[in-house]
């Protein structure tokens, strides 16, 4: 057996090194932020105001605006802390705590995604029973199971992780702390930690892929089934805001699995579009794609400018 001297703290390398870029990047992602959480407590209040988004669809989007809410939350602030610091460290606890967070949200989102495609499919193919199939205690359940099967996942592959001794180099390509950045920095094996992420990441991201791309080819089957051009319009307008999303979610993450983690440029972008930007454009998908919401958004505001006046 080695004796290893053991790190408390790593050192999050983030985006940049030049104060000049840092001082600019630091103003952008603050921006970003700001409008993720503008957004998404927007569309959490609007749900909530008015009773004709009171839907099991508007139900699933509430969840999502809450999980783009944690997910943003979890990475962004320390990011926005690193680009002001000279530091740049985090403590080795702090740091498997935010590679917990960013696994339970992202495996939750996943999940989240395949029940929306579910709930879609039910509304296309079975309009009339929708409210029965759809009813309030399975929409529960069904975010409480997304829930708790991205934590159970998360919680075994950081109690694996955290056994690891951690005692090379000190500093982690990334701008947060991610699982598969911070097996690199062990000395300890890791075949297992990997080998039970990568069963984990096929579970959350390829089973929910598939289960979402079998209801959209079952979805796409019953709009061509209907024979009036107006009604397949509207039909497919139902799905096209969740399918942006899901694009978006799916795309990023199948490029963050593909590349590996040594901190590229091409790898922080895409890092990036999944962890900061999605979070803040899924609000204003759905408000621009939505009529519904759009329409609900015209009536919240003329309420709240009728109340001042």
């Amino acid at each position: 057996m080695k004796n290893h001297s053991a790190i408390n703290e790593f050192v999050l390398l983030g985006l940049s090194i030049d104060p000049n870029i840092q001082a600019v990047l630091f103003m952008l992602f603050l921006l970003i932020y700001l409008l993720t959480l503008m957004g998404n407590f927007l569309m959490l209040l609007m749900i909530r105001a008015d009773f004709h988004l009171h839907k099991p669809m508007y139900f699933f989007l509430r969840q999502l605006s809450f999980l783009d809410l944690c997910h943003s939350s979890v990475t962004v602030p320390k990011m926005l802390e690193n680009l002001l610091s000279e530091s740049k460290t985090i403590f080795v606890e702090s740091c498997l705590a935010q590679a917990f967070f960013v696994f339970t949200t992202g495996g939750t989102e996943a999940c989240l995604l395949a029940v929306m495609a579910y709930d879609r499919y039910v509304a296309i193919s079975s309009p009339l029973l929708y409210g029965q199939v759809m009813n309030s205690q399975l929409c529960v359940g069904l975010v409480w199971g997304s829930w708790g099967l991205a934590f159970v996942d998360a919680l075994i592959n950081i109690l694996l992780a955290v056994d690891l001794d951690y005692c090379e180099d000190q500093t982690i390509p990334h701008f947060s702390c991610e699982l598969s950045s911070l097996f690199p920095l062990s000395c300890s094996d890791t075949s297992t930690n990997f080998t039970l992420l990568l069963c984990s990441s096929f579970l959350h991201f390829f089973g929910t892929f598939f289960f979402i791309f079998f209801s959209y080819t079952c979805i796409v089957s019953t709009i061509l089934s209907i024979s009036s051009t107006s009604g397949r319009s509207k039909a497919f307008s139902t799905c096209s805001s969740h399918l942006t999303t899901v694009i978006l979610f799916y795309g990023s993450g199948f490029l963050s699995y593909l590349l590996p983690a040594s901190g590229s440029a091409l790898e922080m972008i895409v890092s990036l579009q999944y962890s900061v930007i999605t979070p803040m454009l899924n609000p204003l998908i759905y408000s621009l794609q939505n009529k519904e919401v759009k329409a609900a958004m015209g009536r919240v505001f003329r309420k709240y400018f009728h109340s001042l006046l």
